[in-house]
């Protein structure tokens, strides 16, 4: 039950993480945050028994740089929606194409990286598309961290957090 999870909110209202109810229960507690809502359980003490937070909202503003999306083979492939930039065949089966080769000084970045099947991988081998006679469906893109991404893991086990989350409904965590 401690290391239940739990929704932090900004002053805002905007989703800053989520971290166990332990930590949720520190910062209740030093006056740090307010509950918002209870989740089932409790911490039992000598005299009380403390229900245990679900969403807490901290009560200061915390300042900090918008977080970036980490560069994975997964998350270009959630980007790409599972489709092959080039043919557009929808399928698990992909690999990452380095639209400007590696070996011709092309970068390890979200730019230059694009979901490809095998195929065209092989068919544009270590050219680039232009060289390949191949075009891009979309052009590589470093995807925006939509506070949906934060907590979208946890959705499905706790209902109660998608009024906090605004737009959940038809958010993938991508613009």
């Amino acid at each position: 039950m401690i290391d239940s999870a739990v929704l932090v909110l900004n002053q805002s209202y905007e989703p800053l993480n989520v971290c166990n109810a332990r930590r949720a229960f520190v910062l209740v507690d030093r006056g740090k945050a307010e509950v918002l809502e209870h989740g089932e359980g409790g911490i039992r003490t000598a005299r009380y028994v403390y229900r245990l937070p679900s969403v807490i909202r901290m009560v200061y503003l915390i300042r900090r740089p918008r977080p970036r999306m980490r560069l994975s083979r997964r998350e270009v492939f959630n980007r790409d929606r599972s489709t092959c930039q080039y043919c557009g065949r929808q399928t698990k089966d992909l690999t990452l194409d380095h639209v400007i080769p590696r070996h011709r000084g092309g970068r390890h970045e979200w730019a230059n990286l694009v979901s490809a099947c095998k195929k065209c991988n092989h068919r544009k081998a270590g050219h680039s598309p232009k060289e390949a006679h191949m075009r891009l469906l979309r052009e590589p893109f470093a995807p925006k961290m939509s506070s949906y991404y934060v907590v979208y893991r946890y959705l499905d086990r706790q209902e109660g957090w998608r009024k906090f989350i605004p737009g959940w409904e038809d958010a993938d965590g991508y613009s």
